[in-house]
């Protein structure tokens, strides 16, 4: 038995057809280890996922643009570092996650890519249904590209290396020459990115895990039977998907997954940051999308459900959603310590830079290393500080 993708209309408006290859879904022996080993977690259903008890954290809004294209995104922490992973699901294993993140709580919506395309130069294309809907046949290049611009217009770095302007060129790998962005266990995403598009574990786990019980689900509504299917709305246990007429505003996309989040089942299909076979070897590889759409049947919401499309690609039916991630590079750090004679020694990581004053403009110290000797003339006259 094979998961069918999601319906596929006749005629692409934006001439650019994604591909959408299915994976097997859970064998017979598979799906009989999966009853086994989730007893537990079923009896614990009837009394906290059957209910729908799960507490939902505190979500926090960051701000993006300025003036009248000033837009926010409302985030979840989903916490639980270094939880199991699940093995019943697509990709096996999935969902183990070592460290706390932050997942978009909606899809990034058509207003919000509005606001982007008039923030800056570049421009990402898109479906027009409203501007509270969520934002598809953006392809996932296009999402890195607006992900990029989230990390770089406040501040941060960007979590994707592109070398050319286009809005749906293709990225490149960071490599080790990029030393303080290069991570070989994905060599996509910049140690230094705060805003990403989510891994695949890092989706799978908002999706189907459970932080109050740490059991996985079938599916996004922390049970192993299917929402109900519903047009609009935020009741628990509903998502919009089985025949729906399209997709409904992003806060009215059905009931939260265990961690907070609305509409991973259901709605719009969403890239995943991660290409089919994970690993992440090859900027042109196919990447993974999954959570199913308006559309489609029960199927698609599953946990074995995982779909692929190139990020060149675009379609009616495929949105995204950000997450966000604590940089995994150190913070700089500089100290000094006063010689007898009135020089400076200091001893810094990162990248070392000096001023005038203390509010100056900084700039690199040529050639600086640690330990750096400040003379006592500049010691005297000079502000300094560190970077990555």
């Amino acid at each position: 038995m094979y998961h069918r993708p999601p319906a596929i209309p006749t005629s692409d408006p934006s001439g650019n057809r994604a591909q959408k290859t299915t994976f097997p879904a859970t064998t017979m022996k598979e799906s009989m280890n999966k009853i086994l080993n989730r007893m537990l977690s079923c009896k614990l259903g009837i009394t906290l996922a059957g209910l729908l008890a799960f507490t939902v954290p505190a979500t926090r809004a960051d701000t993006f643009g300025t003036g009248a294209n000033a837009f926010t995104i409302d985030f979840v922490p989903i916490g639980s570092p270094g939880n199991a992973a699940d093995t019943t699901g697509s990709p096996n294993p999935a969902g183990a996650v070592g460290y706390n993140y932050r997942m978009g709580k909606y899809e990034v919506s058509e207003a919000m890519i509005n606001k982007f395309n008039a923030s800056q130069g570049l421009k990402i294309s898109k479906d027009t249904r409203g501007p509270n809907k969520p934002a598809t046949s953006v392809t996932w290049n296009q999402a890195a590209r607006f992900v990029n611009w989230l990390n770089t217009s406040t501040g941060g770095f960007p979590a994707y290396k592109f070398t050319t302007g286009g809005a749906n060129d293709n990225i490149a790998l960071w490599t080790p020459a990029d030393t303080l962005d290069y991570n070989a266990a994905n060599p996509f995403r910049s140690l230094r990115a705060k805003y990403v598009l989510p891994s695949a574990d890092e989706w799978y786990k908002a999706a189907y895990f459970n932080p109050a019980t740490s059991t996985y689900s079938d599916y996004p509504n922390g049970l192993n039977t299917a929402p109900t299917p519903v047009a609009i709305g935020t009741t628990p246990n509903t998502a919009v998907y089985n025949g729906q007429g399209g997709p409904a505003d992003i806060t009215q996309a059905g009931g939260l997954s265990p961690s907070g989040v609305m509409g991973l089942g259901g709605n719009v299909s969403e890239w995943d940051e991660t290409e089919v076979v994970v690993t992440n070897p090859n900027p042109l590889s196919f990447r993974a999308i999954r959570g199913g759409s308006w559309n489609p049947s029960a199927d698609d919401l599953r946990s074995s459900a995982r779909f692929d499309s190139p990020p060149w690609a675009s379609n009616f039916d495929i949105g995204f959603r950000v997450a966000s991630v604590a940089s995994e590079v150190p913070a700089p750090t500089v100290a000094g310590v006063r010689n007898a004679d009135g020089s400076l020694t200091l001893t810094f990581t990162g990248v070392l830079e000096s001023a005038d004053t203390v509010n100056g403009a900084y700039t690199t110290v040529p050639g600086a290393t640690s330990p750096f000797n400040v003379s006592p003339a500049a010691a005297g006259t000079k502000f300094y500080r560190s970077r990555n």
